[in-house]
Order: structure tokens, then sequence, then C-alpha cells
């Protein structure tokens, strides 16, 4: 009975992509700068290897690391959550999702406004906490629906609970979905739901993602379709709009993903446990909170000894990260960074992975594990593992 655990650690990013003045992005570098933190401790990923990754030397490289090791660059033109987890599951996207850096176009709002009959504020860039300070009491006096977007390919609404419930919130992103087509395709339309009274704003836990349906075969097809188990932890399913996945375990936040994908490794299953850990990118790189960042980062590296320790004998982790949102920018947008590649196991073999042309890698990778010959891109390092 083999098993794949693969922990995306959203927004993770360890150093700028040779490419990265394009996106506006020279000296990112996650990584580095949250490693200076007095709040940073990672002992463990340490360990695994992390220091001996080219470019992380001033982490401390382990003498003997116990996975194998490496980084991978991105492919696919962008730096957002959805073409990131779409190209480690095999999907490249060669052309970028399309953004609005001066809001959505009027035809849009309007045909959006006509069809949930409501107004709408903003229809600008926004970081999500702020728009709430500075639109929130206007919402609650009309009932107009926040609506924002980032320097991703994003349609975000915003709308406090007593205003607007969440479940019908929801229905209203179903709604902006709909509209959201052609070349007007954005990755993703998230609800925002918030609370509290003016001045003191909160955003709850129950955002949700309406994503974009990937456009081609992705690793959770192939998988599935093969028999195999996909479960999906965290905000996986919504990035994938629920395709390929087997069973969706809808938790929020790092703590909760970390207590499900605990329960998870203890159980039984055959197939893939596909995990995503929000909070570095949501709670603290998009807040420009480096200590934060850096005091999550040990919390999932003291939370990982136990959930290694539960893997059976065939069964393989795979750590990694979607692009990077470094809380050092000048900005509060993702940043086009290297992602890091920890692989542990009992039948892997620790060795330097070198540096991997696509994050596609990790899919193709994880369908030769589970002796599957699919259609994805990507170029498996699975011989390097078991030491062929």
């Amino acid at each position: 009975m083999k098993r794949l655990f693969l922990i995306v650690l959203d927004s993770v990013g360890i150093g700028a992509l040779p490419d990265a003045a394009k996106f506006g992005d020279t000296g990112a570098d996650t990584m580095a700068h949250i490693s200076k933190s007095e709040k940073f401790n990672i002992p463990n990923l340490r360990a695994l290897g992390l220091g001996n990754i080219a470019g992380l030397s001033y982490l401390g490289a382990a003498e003997k690391p116990l996975a194998a090791y490496g980084k991978c660059a991105e492919v696919s033109m962008g730096k957002d959550t959805t073409i990131g987890h779409w190209e480690i599951a095999g999907l490249v996207s060669p052309e970028p999702l399309p953004t609005y850096p001066d809001g959505f176009p009027a035809e849009l709002i309007s045909d959006f406004e006509t069809a949930t009959g409501r107004k709408t504020l903003c229809n600008k860039p926004y970081s999500g906490t702020d728009v709430i300070r500075d639109y929130g009491e206007e919402h609650l006096r009309t009932g107009a629906l926040i609506v924002y977007t980032s320097a991703d390919s994003v349609f975000q609404l915003a709308a406090h609970e007593s205003i607007v419930p969440t479940e019908t919130l929801y229905e209203y992103c179903k709604i902006a979905r709909k509209i959201l087509t052609g070349k007007h395709s954005v990755g993703r339309v998230i609800a925002r739901p918030f609370t509290g009274v003016a001045g003191a704003f909160t955003r709850t836990a129950d955002r949700r993602d309406f994503s974009l349906e990937p456009y081609g075969v992705t690793m959770l097809d192939e998988l599935k379709a093969a028999g195999h188990d996909v479960i999906s932890v965290g905000k996986i399913s919504d990035i994938f709009a629920g395709r390929g996945v087997t069973r969706a375990v809808m938790a929020h936040g790092n703590r909760e993903c970390m207590a499900a994908s605990m329960e998870l490794v203890k159980s039984d299953f055959s197939g893939l446990c596909f995990i995503n850990l929000v909070d570095f990118d949501m709670k603290y790189g998009h807040r420009n909170d480096v200590s934060g960042y850096a005091a999550a980062l040990s919390e999932f590296d003291a939370w990982l000894p136990e959930f290694m320790n539960h893997l059976r004998g065939e069964d393989m982790l795979i750590i990694t990260a979607d692009h990077g949102c470094d809380p050092a920018d000048a900005s509060t947008d993702h940043t086009r960074e290297y992602t890091p590649l920890l692989v542990y196991g009992a039948g892997v073999k620790p060795c330097d992975l070198g540096v991997r042309k696509s994050f596609a890698d990790i899919a193709a990778t994880a369908e030769e594990f589970f002796g599957v010959k699919g259609k994805i891109s990507g170029e498996s390092f699975y011989s390097d593992l078991a030491g062929e």
C-alpha cells in the first residue's frame, strides 16, 4: 500500500528565479529574509537537507541529510497559487492568466451587479485587510459588495456576515465565476467574509476559492483514473475545482491542516495526500510580517518529526512550495522564486536532486512512484531516489 504525502508550504520561496525582473521581483528571497528573524528555528528541515540545497548554505548544511534535496524552477508564466499548483501537478501554463491592475472592466462589473442585484465598491487592486478597513463602513451602510483584486489573477469579494450571510457570499462568487470566462478567465474567485465593527473588522476563516478548472490533464486526474485515492487537505480541492479529488478534507489554516494531515498519516489509504499550508502566504507574506512568517515555519518544523514517525515503509513525503511571497519585499504581492524540494522515506536515497527545470518534475516522479504512465509534463527523478 503506497502513500505519497505532498506538502506545499504556500509561498515559501528560496530565491529569485532568473526571470524575476520581468515580474518586478529582482532580489526577492523569502527564505533568506525570514531566516534573519529571531523567531526562525528549523532544526528538522535542516536535518532533512534544506541547507544543502544550492544557494541555501547560510542555513547550515547537514553532514548526512535525511532526505533527497534540490530546488525547482517554474516554467509557467505566473507566480500565483493556481498556476503554481497546476504545474506541481504536471500542467504547465505557457500563457499568464489575466490580471487587472486598473480594476475589472465596467461591463463585467455591470453584469455582476445585475446578476446579484447588488452594487459594488472599490474595484481596484487592494490588500485584503486594508480594503475592509477602508470600505467596510460604506459596505455596512449601503449593502454594496466589496470587489477587489491583486497582482494575481483573482476576483475577490468581501462582505460582512451581518449584511451577506457566508453561504450567500459563496453564491455570489459562483455567479462571478460564470461571468469570468473567455479572455476574463481569472484563476480564482475568492470569497472573503468578515465580521467585527468599524475600526476592528476581521476576516473570518470561511474564505473559499472558486477556481478555474484546469484546462488540461493533471496528476490528480491520472492517479484517480488509475484507481488511486487522491485526498486533498486545505484549499487543494478548490484550486483544482474539485477535479481529480476522491476525498476533500476542508481545513482552515496551518494548524487545522497539520492536524488533519496527522490523522491521515495514521489512516489506511493507497494513493496521494495533497496538502496546502496557506498561512505562510495569507497571514504573513501578504502582510509583510517577517517574524510571523518565521514563527509559522518554525511551528511547522516542530510538528514535522511526529508526522514523519508515522510514515510507513513504502510511504514517501515531498515538501515543496508553489511560489514566493517575500515578506521583506516592498510590495505585498507574490514573488517569482525557486521553490524547495525535499523528498523523504524509508526507500528514498538521500541525494542532491539539483535544480529541476519545472515544478512538474514532482508530478512525473509521483506518477512513476505509483506506476502510472500518463501524459503530464515533467521529468521524473524517481530513479535518483531509488539509487538506480
